[in-house]
C-alpha cells in the first residue's frame, strides 16, 4: 500500500521521559476499515503511543503518519479525521447527556442549533435519547461509556482511538460498546483499539500486535498469534479451590510445563502438545481426589498468548493496575 492507504503508518518510533526510553524504533501499520488491536503489558508504551498517533505527544524520532499525514508537521489536518475515548468517561457528571452533546458540538465548530441537532441523532444512535436530558452523573457505567464514544463522534472521525473503552465495565455494558465498535467499523470508521481484556481483542481486532519493551514484539489475527506458541491448551475448573495447589504441582509433572494459576481461585491452564497427555492428567486428577467442575482442550487464549510473549498475563496486570 502506498502511505496515503494506511490508516496508521509508523516506522523507526521512539520516545524517551529523560533517560527512560519508552518506545524503541516501533513500527505499526494498521489498514483501513479494521479493528487494530493494541496489548501490552503496564509501561509497555501503550498510552505513549496513542498520546504520539493523536497529536498529544510529539515523538523524538522517526516517522508517524495518519491517512498519509504527518503527525508533527500537518497536526490539524491529522486532528480533523480522528477521535480519542480515553480510560475513563470525559463528560460533565453533573450536565445532561444532550448539554454535553451539545458542549462538545460547539467546541467542534458547530452552531448552536446544529450541535443540538448532531446531539440529538447521536443520542438516538447511541440508545440514550431517553435519558439525554437526565444528568450524566446519574447514568450507568456502560451509559456513561456510551455517551463518550458519542462525544468523540461528535465529527464522525476516520480514525477512533478507544484508550482501554470498557475498563471497569460489567459484561452487559462491555457487550454494548462492542456492538458501538462493530457498528462504527460497518460504516467505515477505523478503530485502534488498546486493551487489557483479552476476550475484548479476540471479539473485536482483526489484527493485533502485542508491544513489549517499547517495540512490537509479535503481530498478527488472534488466530495466528495463538498458533504462534505452538501447542494447545487446557482449561480446568476445580470443585475445591483449595486443592489448586496441588492440581498446579500434579499437571506440572504429568505436562512438563507450569500451569497458570487465573484470578478465579478455582481456575488454572497449562499448555498441552499432546492431547493424550491432557487425558493422562485428567485421570491423575481423578486418583488424586481432585475434583473439576469443568475441563476443555483446545487452542490457547490471547491471554496464554500474552503470557508466553510478555512473561505475565494480561488479566494479572488489570488486577495489578486496580489495586494500585
Amino acid at each position: 500500500m502506498n502511505q496515503e492507504e494506511w490508516a496508521i503508518d509508523v516506522r523507526g518510533l521512539t520516545k524517551a521521559y529523560g533517560t527512560e526510553e519508552v518506545l524503541k524504533g516501533l513500527d505499526l501499520r494498521v489498514g483501513q476499515g479494521t479493528v487494530y488491536g493494541i496489548l501490552g503489558p503496564n509501561g509497555a508504551g501503550k498510552t505513549t503511543l496513542i498520546g504520539i498517533l493523536s497529536t498529544l505527544l510529539a515523538p523524538d524520532s522517526g516517522s508517524v503518519r495518519v491517512f498519509g499525514l504527518d503527525v508533527v508537521r500537518e497536526a490539524d489536518a491529522v486532528r480533523r479525521r480522528i477521535g480519542l475515548t480515553g480510560q475513563f468517561a470525559a463528560v460533565d457528571e453533573e450536565m445532561s447527556g444532550l448539554d454535553n452533546l451539545v458542549l462538545f458540538g460547539r467546541l467542534a465548530g458547530y452552531s448552536a442549533k446544529a450541535a443540538k441537532a448532531r446531539a440529538e441523532e447521536l443520542l438516538d444512535a447511541f440508545g440514550l435519547l431517553d435519558a439525554g436530558g437526565r444528568a450524566a452523573g446519574k447514568y450507568s457505567g456502560g451509559m456513561r461509556r456510551r455517551l463518550d464514544i458519542a462525544a468523540a463522534m461528535l465529527v464522525a472521525p476516520d480514525l477512533l482511538f478507544l484508550d482501554e473503552p470498557t475498563t471497569g465495565l460489567d459484561p452487559r455494558s462491555r457487550s454494548e460498546v462492542w456492538d458501538i465498535v462493530r457498528a462504527l467499523v460497518d460504516h467505515g470508521t477505523t478503530v485502534l483499539l488498546t486493551t487489557q481484556y483479552l476476550e475484548e481483542a479476540d471479539q473485536l481486532a482483526d489484527r493485533v500486535a502485542v508491544i513489549g519493551r517499547g517495540s512490537v514484539i509479535a503481530e498478527g489475527t488472534p488466530s495466528e498469534l495463538k498458533a504462534s506458541i505452538g501447542s494447545g491448551s487446557i482449561q480446568i475448573r476445580l470443585a475445591n479451590p483449595q486443592q489448586r495447589g496441588e492440581a498446579e504441582q500434579l499437571l506440572r509433572r504429568v505436562l512438563r510445563t507450569d500451569a497458570r494459576l487465573h484470578s478465579n481461585p478455582a481456575e488454572l491452564s497449562a499448555q498441552v502438545s499432546d492431547p493424550r497427555l491432557a487425558a493422562l492428567a485428567l485421570t491423575e486428577l481423578y486418583e488424586a481426589g481432585i475434583s473439576t467442575h469443568q475441563y476443555s482442550l483446545g487452542e490457547p487464549s490471547l491471554d496464554e498468548v500474552f503470557l508466553t510473549l510478555t512473561g505475565r498475563g494480561a488479566q494479572d496486570e488489570l488486577l495489578k493496575e486496580e489495586t494500585l
